[in-house]
């Protein structure tokens, strides 16, 4: 929509749209990788068994919600942590019931931390390599 002001056409700023896949603003995404099977409660009430291959943790304003590829679904999902009941990790087969967002942030802390190691790793054999590789 344009508007007339002082004899010039001028379009009023719009305030700028995130970027597509970015997260909203006041949104937070941490890295998360594992297998679920989880017990979840929708917004009705309903329960359903999921399982789950985790891709993020994204901890925002008043919710958090876990996030990954639903096999129930057959693509990406995102569910909220308050409204799991149940967490079964697929790789050691503990069940959590209580305290789910604690392991949650916990699991994704112990994984960033595995993952800058590996990359320091990498970056000083690469370093090693190039020193020692003839010009």
């Amino acid at each position: 929509m344009m508007f007339m002001k002082d004899n010039v056409f001028f379009a009023p700023e719009r305030p700028a749209r995130p970027a597509p896949g970015s997260a909203p603003v006041g949104w937070r995404t941490l890295p998360l990788a594992g297998h679920f099977s989880l017990v979840y409660e929708d917004a009705a009430g309903a329960w359903s068994n999921r399982s789950l291959d985790a891709r993020e943790l994204r901890l925002g304003p008043g919710r958090t919600l876990l996030g990954g590829i639903d096999a129930r679904r057959g693509g990406y999902r995102g569910f909220r942590v308050d409204r799991i009941r149940r967490l079964v990790d697929g790789a050691t087969g503990e069940r959590i019931e209580t305290g789910i967002l604690d392991r949650l942030l916990g699991r994704a802390e112990a994984q960033r931390r595995a993952d800058a190691l590996r990359i320091r790793r990498q970056t000083r054999l690469r370093r090693k390599a190039a020193v020692g590789s003839p010009a």
